[in-house]
């Protein structure tokens, strides 16, 4: 389930609202991209798909893998334990750097191993 949302790596893309199913997010200033960061706002909703983790350009999300509980872990832990972007790390979307801003790399997908 979505547990929070960094909001000093956080830049107001808004991308995690927009590719989220279940709507889970809202938008800060009205859905324009004005550098603050989202709400979880439907919490309750997410469906633990990681498609915003995976999407964030500046691994600023963090999913638990648990979709029944909500775990309250703060920040400061997620950074500690390296969790910041380790979706995107572990599916080959990012060489772990947060400056790698291209979000949609589902060609790697389909790419020979």
């Amino acid at each position: 389930m979505i547990e929070l949302i960094s909001p000093t790596r956080c830049t107001g893309c808004n991308i995690c609202v927009s590719i989220c199913p279940m709507d889970v997010f809202q938008a800060a200033g009205g859905g324009r991209s004005n550098g603050a960061a989202p709400a979880i706002a439907r919490q309750s909703d997410c469906q633990t798909c990681f498609l915003c983790e995976a999407h964030c350009p500046d691994d600023a999300l963090y999913v638990a893998p648990d979709a029944e509980t909500v775990t309250g872990i703060a920040e400061e832990a997620v950074a500690a334990a390296g969790l910041f972007g380790s979706y995107r790390r572990a599916i080959g979307w990012s060489d772990g750097h947060r400056d790698n801003r291209s979000a949609d790399q589902t060609f790697r997908l389909l790419a020979p191993h």
